[in-house]
Order: C-alpha cells, then sequence, then structure tokens
C-alpha cells in the first residue's frame, strides 16, 4: 500500500484526486491540505510515500515546498499550466499531471511511482546486503556473504572473498561493528572469521577455503558458543 496525501487549493481539484485514490486499490489517502505550511506540519509527524502536489499554492509554492523537504517523498505534480513541466523533471519528480487529466493518465502516475519505490526498496536491500570498502582512491561494494575472513594488518585490515583480497584502512572493530554478529566472529586478535566458511574447527585453530586460522584463548569460548548453534 502507497500512503499519499494531497496538498490542493482548489477544491473541485482535491475531490477529483479523491475520487481517483479512492478508485485505486494502491493507494492510502492519509490526508487533504490545502496549504504547504500545513502539509509541512503534518509531514513532521508522519512519514507518506507520495505527495499529489499542485504548483499554485497560497503562502509558499509547490516547486519551492519540494525543496523544503527532508526527507523527501515521492512528488506526482498536478497543475493547469504547462510551462512547468521542464523544471519539474529537474526536481526529479515521479510524474507531472496537467488538468484536466482521466483516470487513466493518473493511475499511469501510480504505476511510474509503484516501479520508483520498488528500485528504492531494492536498492536498500542491495545496501544492507553489501558494505562498502575504501582500497586507496577506490571504493568497491562488496557482497556481506562473499566475504571468508577479515586480517589486520598493522593499521590495516585486510578482506579477504573467494575471489580477490581488498586492503583498507580500518581496524578489526571497525568491521566488527560493519558486520552481522551472528556470522562473523573475532577468533583471534588479529582475525574475523565468516562461520559460513569454516569446515573444521579442530583444537585452537578453524580451517577454511585452503587455510588454517588461528583462534586465540581469549575469544574461543565465546566463539564455540556461537559456532555450535549454527
Amino acid at each position: 500500500m502507497i500512503t499519499c496525501i494531497i496538498v490542493e487549493d482548489q477544491a473541485p481539484a482535491q475531490r477529483l484526486l479523491k475520487k481517483y485514490i479512492s478508485e485505486t486499490n494502491e493507494l492510502e489517502l492519509c490526508g487533504i491540505f490545502c496549504d504547504a505550511l500545513s502539509a509541512m506540519d503534518f509531514l513532521k509527524k508522519i512519514s507518506i510515500d507520495l505527495i499529489f502536489l499542485d504548483v499554485h499554492l497560497p503562502k509558499i509554492s509547490g516547486l519551492n515546498f519540494i525543496g523544503l523537504l527532508s526527507p523527501r517523498p515521492l512528488i506526482v505534480l498536478t497543475t493547469a499550466f504547462a510551462q512547468y513541466a521542464l523544471e519539474s523533471y529537474e526536481l526529479d519528480v515521479a510524474d507531472y499531471l496537467l488538468k484536466p487529466f482521466t483516470f487513466e493518465r493518473f493511475f499511469k502516475a501510480v504505476l511510474k511511482v509503484q516501479r520508483q519505490l520498488g528500485q528504492k526498496e531494492n536498492t536498500s536491500q542491495e545496501e544492507q546486503s553489501s558494505i562498502l570498502i575504501k582500497e586507496g582512491y577506490n571504493y568497491f561494494r562488496v557482497k556481506i556473504n562473499d566475504i571468508m575472513y577479515i586480517k589486520s594488518d598493522g593499521d590495516y585490515s585486510i578482506i579477504v572473498t573467494q575471489e580477490k583480497k581488498y586492503m583498507a584502512l580500518n581496524p578489526l572493530k571497525h568491521w566488527l561493528e560493519k558486520l552481522p554478529g551472528e556470522n562473523f566472529q573475532q577468533i583471534h586478535r588479529s582475525y574475523i572469521v565468516n562461520i559460513n566458511y569454516i569446515e573444521i574447527v579442530s583444537g585452537n585453530f578453524v580451517e577454511m577455503v585452503a587455510i588454517k586460522l588461528p583462534i586465540g584463548r581469549v575469544f574461543k569460548n565465546n566463539f564455540m558458543k556461537i559456532y555450535m548453534r549454527k
């Protein structure tokens, strides 16, 4: 369900948008406002996905209102004036509805909003499942599940995947805070391991793909508790 509000000072336009929204299963109307200031007060308390926004509003125009929004919901502009189209696209709005518009044209705008919200969600999920690594002047986005282990090397950390190694100017503590604790455990003052890659735990060592890493005495009990639960 896409939550939305209407910011429109003309009653007939309000009624039309309300009617179209009520006929669209994907939308939930959370409020109708006649000016930007009252809408802004509402948005300070409630987070929504979409604003149907008129360009010509009292006190603050719709275009100026967009610049005041942070965080900014998706915007569908509604106006009787075609000359604002270029400026609206520069503001990266989801769509631009020229009054009078049909339900069919309104629904096309809703579909655009759905696609953009889906892309945002996918991006968010991708960011949550990956981590940004700075190596020198370069930045790499690496999937968390691809990381086998991380080794401390002086002031640096070496992040090891099955395909590549990265050297980053961060201590092990940094990665412990960034990576999910259910999979990544410190086993030694110099090593964090991804438990999913461990093939054998033997004495004071873990064996992974073609490598053997030591388990420090201080870390062993906690590591074994986590490892045995996997």
